[in-house]
């Protein structure tokens, strides 16, 4: 298949077809974490890896007891019980902050509230909590509530960029609305596209090293015809 003779929608429609097929369909079940849990493992989830964003999410919990008592450890005590996150400093008075907020407008800790809401309404108010972005919210809201959006973290940007599915100079967060303009506006699909480029971004299209040779998509992709093909890049 040409690449050129595609535009990136025609690629992204493609793209979500061959992936389906390689990874295999999944279907949405509930979220083993609830909508809370998942809203604070995600932000302690930036620039870590997933063994250490768990260690760091049941030691704050283990040491604290719960919330409130997360809510009133000092900054400090609460940087320490987190430590094994990048940037603890930072993620501490957020996740603090966020349950104030949450606890003050809500009467609780809890956010189960969002499942009611529409979508545009959900991001708004997700979005406005300290250190919630739109990977956050999207993650919590697709996973947790079935909303229709599209979570953008690194892998599925990454896959997205080479491809050609968002052009070069595309920021993550403008990614968001790009791709789920080009994709069906169903809970379902978004979520294995978001799966599948997850994926495909840790095992084959990787940062460093990408293993073209072995990919699916590389009758489609920018990468592999201007960079691999040619030798230019160091894997070659």
């Amino acid at each position: 298949m040409n690449t050129q003779g595609l535009s990136a929608s025609e690629k992204t429609e493609e793209t979500h077809a061959l992936l389906n097929n390689a990874y295999k369909r999944l279907s949405l079940q509930k979220s083993r974490r609830t909508p809370l849990h998942e809203l604070i493992s995600t932000m302690l989830s930036h620039r870590t890896n997933h063994a250490d964003e768990e260690k760091a999410y049941y030691t704050m919990l283990e040491r604290f007891g719960d919330w409130e008592g997360v809510m009133a450890a000092s900054v400090e005590e609460l940087a320490d019980a987190i430590s094994t996150t990048r940037y603890p400093g930072q993620k501490a008075p957020q996740i603090q902050q966020t349950l104030k907020i949450i606890k003050e407008e809500r009467g609780e800790i809890n956010i189960d509230f969002l499942e009611e809401l529409p979508v545009e309404e959900a991001m708004v108010w997700l979005t406005r909590l300290p250190g919630v972005g739109l990977k956050t919210a999207t993650l919590v809201l697709l996973f947790n509530f079935r909303k229709p959006v599209l979570p953008v973290d690194t892998h599925v940007f990454r896959v997205s960029q080479r491809v050609g599915l968002i052009g070069a100079k595309v920021t993550a967060d403008k990614a968001h609305k790009i791709l789920l303009d080009m994709l069906p506006h169903d809970a379902v699909e978004l979520f294995n596209f978001h799966k599948h480029l997850f994926w495909h971004g840790q095992r084959i299209c990787t940062w460093y090293t990408p293993k073209c040779e072995q990919c699916v998509l590389n009758s489609i992709c920018n990468y592999y015809e201007a960079v691999r093909q040619k030798g230019i890049d160091k894997a070659a």
